[in-house]
């Protein structure tokens, strides 16, 4: 897909991931929806840095958990871009509990943790379709983890929605196709606010850890995810249906 003249929504887009594949888009002539939930600083400011690369941008506030916000956020995409032919689904949560620490999940973090993770990339997905067939194509990417690949992260709900990503995408993809194509991208550890937050003290040793295992001895930026979701809308016609790990490795790690 050529995305000179696009237009893409990303959810959580103002921040971590959500802004580097937004800047990323942008700087291949693609026009972005900044969606985010809380962060409304954060977007405004990441949707002027897309603007002053030459595209149109906006911030649009939506909880993707709300089906009825998520086609808020559809028809305001198309309505202030014109049209829809990206959606990068990358607003994710969840709650830092040892995954031994079965009592220390709550019924509310998984009702939570799955109406952001999974139901909202479906209802998005869904809100998306009319606006994409209207378009002629085109491409979804999932933001997973290595959570739902190899059972291990910040907690067991985060763990299981992650993995019920995966194989949404696969659903989606031979529901939606030949018009759209659908795939994930499945990070390991990323550098950031994100897991800074919710690591503490411990993020620089968990970072580390995670460095020694990986075979490229390395773990993730916000910009090497980015690299691969915008490959994976723009070099890639003939792939959908995947879930794509960009960990440095550590999934192969012995």
């Amino acid at each position: 897909m050529d995305l000179e003249g696009k237009a893409a929504i990303v959810t959580g887009g103002g921040t971590g991931v959500g802004r580097a594949t937004t800047l990323a888009l942008a700087r291949r002539g693609c026009s972005v929806a900044v969606n985010y939930s809380r962060s409304v600083a954060e977007a405004e400011q990441t949707a002027a840095e897309a603007t002053a690369l030459g595209v149109r941008a906006i911030a649009v506030q939506a909880d993707v958990a709300d089906d009825a916000a998520c086609r808020r956020l559809v028809d305001t995409a198309v309505r202030e871009l014109g049209r829809l032919d990206v959606l990068v689904n990358n607003a994710g949560t969840t709650v830092f509990v040892p995954l031994a620490n079965l009592d220390g999940v709550a019924v509310e973090d998984w009702s939570h943790i799955l109406g952001v993770n999974l139901i909202g990339p479906f209802q998005m997905a869904r809100a998306a379709k009319p606006a994409m067939d209207a378009a002629g194509a085109g491409a979804i990417v999932n933001v997973s983890s290595v959570a739902g690949v190899g059972g291990i992260g910040s907690s067991i709900p985060y763990c299981a929605s992650k993995a019920g990503l995966n194989i949404l995408t696969v659903i989606l993809a031979r529901t939606l196709g030949p018009k759209i194509r659908v795939n994930a991208v499945a990070p390991g550890f990323i550098t950031g606010r994100w897991l800074g937050d919710g690591l503490g003290a411990a993020y620089d040793a968990v970072k580390q850890a995670m460095e020694a295992r990986s075979p490229l001895g390395r773990v993730c930026d916000p910009e090497d995810v980015a690299t691969v979701i915008v490959a994976l809308i723009a070099d890639a016609d003939l792939v959908t249906g995947q879930i794509l790990p960009v960990d440095g490795g550590m999934l192969i790690a012995g």
